[in-house]
């Protein structure tokens, strides 16, 4: 794992605008790292660590939860009464904003565990699943449930491994927000020491690769959208809109050349 100053790493990942800021919060002790109190702006840490925010401005329970809000604004999503699946819930960004959006019920499933915010894990409309690898997911950790919509943010495994058990869990015309992050997609030789993706070209085989592998699954591929953040360490990631429908197809606009334009988006 690579090591950064808490305060660099807050600023750099968008938590604040400033050094300065993040410095005042950290002295504060509003910030916990992996849900341990951190109260000096200089300490190392490791640049994945899970960082929760107890004071803040920011509206929502992580910043995980501006992905989703991008998703809900270019996708056309409605989730008003559905059944929704969070595979990768963490802290909850996605989870809350499904509530947000109307969700009738979300199901919060995560590998870890003690993750999930305080708000959520108390909220009746969630059932938290803790210690369930999504990667095996069945109906049966869903009360037999087909669900209406699914939303992924997982990290250190592909989508391949994720989006089988997604699929079957989904009713027929039902949909999917997958974020693709291509560190974890990529070959060990299209990853630089950093474990950060820079090549174009590497970004393009990645969103091709899983358009195909979903559109192989039975799902067809609706839309593509950059992540209005970035990964912890730098890395771009990807929306990727999908249904579950009899004929699967590959929405038009989808080309090599849309694709490249969203990897050189301005973020």
């Amino acid at each position: 794992m690579n090591k950064e100053r808490l305060d660099v790493l807050l600023t750099s990942n968008g938590y604040f605008e400033s050094r300065q800021k993040a410095q005042a919060e950290i002295m504060a002790g509003n910030i916990l790292v992996n849900n341990q109190k951190i109260s000096k702006p200089g300490t190392t840490v490791d640049s994945a660590s899970l960082i929760t925010i107890l004071k803040k401005d920011f509206p929502y329970v992580s910043r995980g939860a501006l992905k989703l809000m991008k998703a809900f604004d270019q996708f056309n999503i409605n989730v008003d009464s559905n059944l929704c699946l969070d595979i990768g819930a963490s802290t909850g960004g996605f989870t809350e904003i499904l509530l947000l959006k109307g969700a009738k019920k979300v199901y919060a499933i995560d590998v870890g565990h003690n993750q999930l915010d305080w708000k959520l894990r108390n909220d009746e409309r969630v059932i938290s699943k803790e210690k369930t690898n999504g990667r095996y997911l069945t109906t049966l950790d869903l009360e037999d449930n087909l669900m209406d919509t699914i939303v992924t943010d997982v990290s250190f495994i592909s989508l391949e491994k994720i989006l089988p058990a997604a699929f079957s869990c989904l009713k027929n015309n039902g949909e999917m927000v997958a974020l693709i992050k291509p560190q974890f997609e990529a070959g060990h030789g299209e990853v630089n020491k950093k474990g950060v993706v820079t090549n174009t070209t590497t970004h393009l085989k990645v969103i091709k690769k899983i358009i195909d592998f979903s559109l192989d699954l039975g799902f067809s591929v609706k839309g593509l959208e950059k992540s209005p953040i970035k990964g912890p360490k730098g890395n771009i990631e990807f929306l990727i809109f999908l249904v579950k429908e009899d004929k699967p197809t590959v929405d038009n606009v989808l080309t090599d050349k849309y694709i490249i334009e969203k990897i050189k988006e301005e973020q």
